[in-house]
């Protein structure tokens, strides 16, 4: 059977308001492609949701510099709770996204100019890479990381999510995960860090990229990825969504663009981490229409697996793109994959 890991589809952020924050990162981070919004019941998520079939209305908006897109979350009926305490670096979860950008010192200064917060030094971290950190106007915590990587020629600053922070309370049994999961073979950083605090508490960290042999469709746009784990070795770290339900606020996921769902299906088995939510034959968020699905890292943190099937190119004459009966194997026609600029935003909504 096949199976195809295309790249990293988008993250999820549980927010109090989509416009706002789509917005936000349209202006300063461009994310201007509006691939869809949709409100609707997410009946197939109840496992997380406390049994409730709750409304909830979401975004997903892309920057064709290259990488995945944000889907920008919002329940309805609701109000969407916060942590109950300061997330710190090691606790289990999606600590922050990781957003390329090839022109560092650029957006630094960008970034410092309209005043975001917790704005941190740039350092390098690894052999020729370099990051900075900061927060977004709703409590997010982003790293910028130098990366050289463009599908098309934008005006954005950065591009894309490449990959994710994340917490797990034993290093070596999620490195096996995610490699045996989905394909991170590389090991580009493996070392122990102190977090720079008073207390200067000791971590270890760990980045992971992906043999890119095979991809498919949008495989191109996503471009490639990496995962940065981190373990504290000092303290006990405290899951990030304790005690909160999925879709409340901060990253609720980290998607995953695919293809072979059913292999997957039968490899998530085998490696005891079944699938928790499956959509089984397809979905469908008003615009695009697929098939999804939920696996848990052994921290709990939520991977979702999408294979598209429909995707829009001009919705006002009844044009999309078909990718069902595709090659696997064979990524999109740039020229194809670049009509997505239509769905451009150019100003606020």
């Amino acid at each position: 059977m096949v199976e195809v890991i295309n790249g990293i589809q988008q993250i999820g952020i549980g927010v109090l308001d989509t416009k706002t924050v789509f917005n936000w990162y349209r202006k300063h981070l461009g994310f201007n492609v509006l691939l869809f919004k949709d409100e609707a019941v997410a009946s197939l998520m109840t496992r997380y949701t406390n049994g409730k079939a709750e409304k909830r209305d979401a975004y997903l908006s892309l920057n064709l510099v290259g990488g995945g897109g944000l889907e920008i979350w919002q329940f309805k009926d609701r109000l969407p709770a916060a942590a109950q305490n300061d997330i710190v670096l090691g606790d289990l979860g999606i600590y922050a996204m990781k957003i390329r950008c090839k022109d560092l010192v650029a957006m630094h200064g960008y970034l410092e100019h309209i005043g975001v917060l917790q704005l941190t030094d740039i350092i390098k971290t690894l052999p020729h890479s370099a990051s900075f950190y900061f927060d977004d106007p709703f409590g997010n915590k982003v790293q910028m990381v130098q990366d050289s990587y463009m599908f098309s020629a934008e005006k954005s600053k950065c591009g894309g999510v490449m990959g994710a922070v994340i917490g797990v309370s034993n290093m070596e049994r999620s490195i096996e995960f995610y490699k045996r999961m989905l394909g991170y073979t590389v090991v580009l950083y493996d070392d122990i860090e102190t977090n720079g605090t008073a207390a200067n508490k000791k971590y270890r960290k760990v980045i992971l990229g992906q043999n890119r042999k095979h991809i498919g469709g949008f495989g191109d746009l996503l471009g490639p990825t990496q995962l940065e784990l981190v373990e504290m070795l000092q303290g006990t770290p405290t899951k990030i969504f304790k005690d909160r339900l999925w879709g409340d606020l901060g990253y609720i996921h980290l998607c995953f663009d695919v293809q072979g769902m059913d292999s997957l299906r039968e490899k998530a088995k085998i490696l005891k981490t079944p699938f928790t939510v499956d959509s089984s034959n397809s979905f469908d968020m008003g615009d695009a229409a697929g098939h999804f699905s939920y696996i848990e890292d052994p921290d709990g943190t939520l991977i979702e697996l999408v294979e598209t099937h429909k995707v829009p190119i001009v919705k006002s004459l009844g044009i999309y793109l078909n990718l069902k009966k595709r090659d696997p194997y064979k990524t999109l026609p740039k020229w194809l994959v670049k009509s997505l600029g239509l769905h451009k935003v150019s100003k606020d909504l």
